[in-house]
């Protein structure tokens, strides 16, 4: 569902509707990659998304370590051995579909494996190389 903000018309005339944008909680993954993307100003690479996903980025884990190297089944966290469905879209169509929810997932797993945020381009390359993984 989404949500609209009422801009009074003299703000459109001031341009000030620009910052009045709709707030989409549902969204397909294919729009959240390009809106990565466009954050980025660069198209992703599945590839750098592979490696960002399967190599230790200098801490402990992987994404690998809990979703598994084909995030294509249901992997376990690596300590409280938790489940986590599967992460690929093509594999849990409920996956990526909520921006909050995407954002919240990319904060907490990047810091776990990188110790910070991840940038835009690291999003966009991740989420293309998930987006890459079909059935």
């Amino acid at each position: 569902m989404k949500h609209h903000i009422f801009v009074p018309c003299w703000a459109a005339a001031f341009g000030v509707a620009a910052f009045f944008m709709p707030v989409a909680h549902a969204a397909e993954p294919a729009h959240l990659l390009a809106g990565y993307n466009a954050q980025a100003g660069a198209n992703a690479s599945p590839e750098r998304g592979q490696k960002l996903f399967t190599t230790r980025q200098g801490r402990d884990w992987s994404c690998a370590s809990c979703h598994g190297a084909l995030p294509v089944q249901a992997g376990r966290h690596a300590s409280t051995g938790k489940h986590i469905a599967a992460l690929a879209p093509a594999f849990n169509a409920e996956r990526f579909t909520d921006t909050a929810k995407t954002e919240k997932w990319f904060r907490r797993n990047c810091n776990d494996v990188i110790g910070r945020e991840c940038s835009a381009g690291e999003k966009a390359d991740v989420l293309a190389w998930l987006l890459s993984l079909k059935p």
